[in-house]
């Protein structure tokens, strides 16, 4: 752990971390509702206000720009009972989920299959607004995968045991909810001409209607996303159980284990003896024996960890690999054929478009995971031998 100032706390070494994002941490430290620090994980890049892999813990407000606009993204990870050498057709059952997942971005199911059905009609009964009126498609979209790092992954441990895993959030509609609460903070920060070092840090201040219609729709789309993952997997596993048993209607044979986090989101939590606002942008909640998935890209290793509750991180850890390389920059730097070399054994779709998720654009997962040590205890090392993205 290193203290880059009062305020800010870090678990990777501050010289490792480019300027701009250590600019954005003071930034972020600086605000006056900050409560202790500001806990800053070993996977943290510069991101819009706050840095990705940054933990506030606040009094009194909350900043849209530190959760984001994938709010609740995260990840669902499924154990099952098969070895590798039951997967005996990768390029049929990738294919499969592909037919079967709407992927790439304003991509959409055509209709509500039956369990999304359910999971939309409760969606609407917790609500306390129309979303339609946010975004037309929700309904439509959930159960479809997106694009840019997110994934769907067959993957082996230590044991040679295979896990189901998929990273995905709360779609369209959750950036247009959160697009729309960060201009909302943003316009309160201009009308009562608050100073502010970025104005992506404008707030929401606790006990007003702005805050409290935004923490409405903060835990609307999280479970929107925690859902979303859910009907993915349980198509994800049909298909893995039509070809194992020769019918989808198998899928609870194949669940040993299941686990499904955010690393996106903020909630109330105590810390220190004080109820405070956790915002965990890019991190996870690591309270002792909880599980969680930490993946690293689509050709390098994934964890699979229990916390340690770790207090000067708020019972946090960090959430993956983080990018080293802009997507522009890795277009710039990298080739199909690095591309191909470094996705050497794993069953991929074979396009250019994919060029910008090459393993070497982003951090190295296993220095994250070393330098998380005093977060989590690493359970399970996961390998890909299936890798699914969209556009």
């Amino acid at each position: 752990m290193y203290r880059l100032n009062d305020k800010a706390v870090l678990f990777l070494p501050p010289n490792t971390v480019e300027a701009s994002a250590l600019r954005q941490i003071e930034n972020t430290a600086s605000m006056g509702f900050i409560f202790k620090h500001v806990a800053v994980m070993p996977d943290c890049h510069f991101g819009r206000g706050a840095t990705v892999g940054t933990v506030l813990a606040t009094q009194g407000a909350i900043i849209p720009a530190a959760v984001g606009v994938d709010i609740g993204c995260g990840m669902v990870a499924v154990k099952t009972p098969l070895g590798r050498g039951d997967i005996a057709d990768p390029a049929r059952i990738r294919q499969e989920i592909e037919r079967r997942i709407p992927m790439s971005a304003g991509h959409n199911n055509n209709k509500l299959s039956e369990t999304a059905a359910d999971r939309v009609a409760h969606l609407e009964a917790i609500a306390k607004k129309d979303y339609e009126s946010i975004d037309r498609s929700w309904k439509l979209a959930l159960g479809t995968l997106g694009g840019g790092n997110h994934f769907i992954e067959l993957a082996t441990d230590e044991s040679g045991t295979v896990w189901l895993t998929l990273h995905s959030g709360s779609r369209g509609v959750g950036n247009k909810i959160g697009n729309l609460h960060i201009k909302k903070a943003q316009q309160h920060a201009a009308t009562k001409n608050i100073s502010l070092p970025d104005r992506d840090l404008a707030y929401l201040t606790e006990h007003t209607p702005e805050f409290d219609d935004y923490v409405a729709d903060l835990r609307w789309a999280q479970e929107f996303a925690r859902l979303n993952r859910e009907e993915m997997m349980d198509r994800v596993m049909m298909v893995v159980s039509h070809a194992i048993y020769g019918t989808p209607d198998r899928t609870r044979e194949l669940e040993v284990q299941r686990i499904n986090c955010h690393h996106n989101f903020s909630q109330v939590e105590t810390h220190f003896g004080q109820q405070v606002w956790i915002t965990r942008k890019g991190a996870i909640q690591a309270k002792r024996d909880m599980w969680a998935m930490i993946p690293g890209s689509m050709g390098t290793r994934s964890y699979i960890v229990t916390g340690l509750e770790n207090p000067m991180a708020f019972h946090s850890a960090p959430h993956g690999a983080g990018r080293r390389y802009s997507r522009t920059a890795a277009r710039k730097l990298f080739t199909m054929n690095d591309l191909e070399t470094a996705m050497t054994g794993i069953e991929f779709r074979h396009s250019h478009v994919l060029l910008d998720e090459i393993p070497s654009a982003y951090k190295d997962i296993d220095e994250v995971i070393e330098n998380a040590k005093s977060l989590i205890e690493v359970k399970h090392t996961l390998r890909q031998f299936i890798n699914i993205k969209g556009d």
